[in-house]
């Protein structure tokens, strides 16, 4: 079992996310118009965590990217808290984003990677190792500071990439699939793992994912999209608070119903 860590308040407040009428194309091969996204709404409150699974193709990432500030909508507005439509520039400045792949530097030990998100922002390397390194204590990861990411499990990759995600201190996580890649038996543990982490760093977040039963038991809200070009067909509240066990969540009968009309959604 992955142990729980213990309670830590977030260093920004959290902000709340809105996407009113976005549309996003792309020029295709030949010159034809590919449609990623077309008339999406989706409102996430602060501090709340929403799930969103769709059919791959459907414009889950693009809809990360657009919150991120690394893309711009061909119609629509994005907004990263109150002020209305949210430049790009703002919108990088508040969200972070953790890709699919957890991207470690194979020559940097496990803090040196984390501590890379702070020396971006041009912290020094001595100063960023000394912020992150309470948040591997936190997150169970204080032995494997100086391994180096070859030397540590999937799982263990995926905490240093989320704990190096943390430590800027956005208010909004942007989650882009963040365990497609592990196995079952860990992606289950880290799944356990990260709904106790955002209890104990509180974020807005943003997750998507292919697997319903991922979204049902981390998320406050279930967003499905219709296939390509997405928008949000179905959203789904999840009863009871966050954080949840995930072996009681598995047998619950009421998320079981919830599970299989987000399937159904899905269609």
């Amino acid at each position: 079992m992955v142990d729980a860590p213990p309670p830590g308040p977030a260093t920004r407040p959290v902000a709340g996310l809105a996407l009113t009428g976005v549309a996003r194309r792309y020029r295709g091969r030949r010159g034809s118009t590919v449609t990623a996204l077309e008339a999406l709404d989706l409102r996430v409150e602060p501090g709340a965590v929403v799930g969103v699974v769709g059919p791959s193709g459907c414009g889950k990432s693009t809809l990360l990217e657009l919150l991120a500030g690394l893309q711009e909508p061909d119609a629509g507005t994005v907004e990263v808290g109150d002020g209305g439509p949210t430049p790009a520039a703002a919108r990088l400045a508040a969200c972070a984003l953790m890709p699919q792949r957890d991207l470690l530097l194979p020559w940097r030990d496990a803090l040196g990677n984390a501590a890379v998100a702070l020396e971006a922002q041009g912290v020094g390397g001595r100063e960023a190792r000394r912020r992150a390194r309470p948040l591997f204590e936190r997150f169970g990861l204080a032995e494997f500071e100086r391994a180096r990411p070859a030397e540590l499990s999937g799982g263990m990759r995926q905490r240093v990439a989320f704990v190096r995600t943390l430590l800027p201190g956005r208010p909004v996580l942007l989650l882009d699939e963040p365990f497609a890649a592990l196995d079952a038996i860990t992606r289950a543990e880290m799944q356990q793992w990260l709904a106790d982490a955002l209890a104990a760093e509180p974020r807005t977040v943003v997750l998507v994912t292919h697997d319903v039963e991922e979204a049902v038991f981390l998320a406050d809200r279930v967003a499905v999209l219709a296939p390509r070009p997405g928008r949000v067909v179905a959203e789904l509240e999840v009863p009871g608070s966050r954080p949840r066990d995930r072996r009681a969540a598995v047998t619950d009968p009421e998320l079981a119903r919830l599970r299989a009309r987000a399937l159904e959604a899905l269609g």
